[in-house]
């Protein structure tokens, strides 16, 4: 299995702020939900690291996960979500395709 880094967004604005939060869209949670996901399975402590982040600059799409070194930005991840992208990404190399807002570069990046 290759190594793997998941970027979880939970970019926290103020409250009616136009441009939303990941956090306020579960972000914080789906971070969560890896997490544990990681701290069950010491494969994955090894093979992935699990970063929170700050604003992507992809509000509308939160919440955001991003997965190196392939690239793929996933949107609208709920915590249910999360184990699906584990086993069949992080561990196999699967890219979930109903989730995925692009590949290789940010969304909406030429």
């Amino acid at each position: 299995m290759e190594f793997k880094h998941v970027l979880v967004c939970v970019q926290q604005r103020p409250p009616g702020h136009p441009m939303g939060s990941c956090s306020d869209r579960q972000g914080r949670e789906v971070l969560q939900r890896f997490l544990e996901k990681q701290q069950m399975d010491p494969e994955l402590i090894m093979r992935a690291m699990i970063t929170p982040t700050g604003c992507l600059n992809t509000c509308g799409l939160g919440p955001v996960v991003v997965v190196y070194p392939e690239g793929v930005w996933y949107g609208g991840v709920r915590p249910d979500d999360v184990d699906e992208i584990v086993e069949k990404h992080v561990k196999n190399g699967e890219i979930v395709e109903r989730l995925v807002v692009s590949k290789g570069k940010p969304p909406g990046m030429f």
